[in-house]
């Protein structure tokens, strides 16, 4: 098989950054308990507002809603609660072995949770710390907002524009995008980014990445 026919991407990249939550696990369960039971003691329908924490911090979803309350106590007392709540958070099919196999310093985790809250559900997961992560705390400014991924790049040292972005949100996606990196989105947790026109993939079992003599990395499908 001619393996050059089996890459998802005409270019190679300096760098992957991936979201956290929904992308490499599921914390669906998590979010559902925590924020639902949030909305329901603030008024607020749980069905119509839970699609909106996704890929989002806390602290900025809770400024938009004009309630009368502390945005700020209120994002503490939630990662409290999150952190509290790692019953059937679960890595996406593949995220690990994906990781496992690139190189350490290629890839990053550009999360808009906190570092405590992001510790926890990785290890619940059992995905691997990467040897960079920028949290909700390191920006001024979170998703859709690209600092995030534009302070993750330059530590890497590579230009942005070098990256792959694995997102599963609407507001990770334009922060990606804004940031100027391509986007691969992961469909397997939930469907808040259903109809996108970027890359879809469901999971990892079926792809890889491979590491060429150049130090750039390729994405591929894998064929069984």
């Amino acid at each position: 098989m001619d393996t050059s026919s089996s890459a998802i991407f005409t270019k190679n990249f300096a760098a992957l950054l991936f979201d956290m939550d929904g992308t490499l696990l599921n914390s669906m369960a998590v979010v559902e308990r925590v924020w639902g039971a949030w909305a329901v003691r603030n008024g607020i329908d749980p069905i119509a507002f839970l699609p909106s924490v996704h890929g989002v911090r806390a602290i900025d979803t809770i400024s938009k809603l004009g309630l009368l309350i502390d945005p700020v106590q209120e994002a503490r007392d939630l990662a409290e609660a999150e952190i509290a709540d790692v019953e059937g958070i679960v890595e996406i099919p593949g995220a690990r072995a994906f990781l496992n196999a690139l190189p350490p310093e290629k890839w990053a985790i550009v999360t808009s949770a906190p570092l405590e809250l992001a510790a926890r559900r990785l290890a619940a997961a059992s995905i691997p710390l990467p040897r960079l992560m920028v949290t909700g705390e390191d920006v001024s400014a979170g998703k859709p907002d690209p600092q995030g991924y534009l302070l993750a790049a330059a530590r890497l040292g590579v230009r942005p524009e070098d990256c792959l972005v694995f997102e599963d949100a609407p507001a990770g996606i334009l922060a990606g995008k804004a940031a100027g990196a391509e986007v691969a989105v992961i469909t397997g947790a939930h469907a808040a980014a259903s109809g996108t026109p970027h890359v879809t993939l469901e999971h990892y079992t079926d792809v890889e990445a491979r590491l060429g003599t150049d130090g750039r990395l390729s994405l591929h499908r894998r064929y069984r």
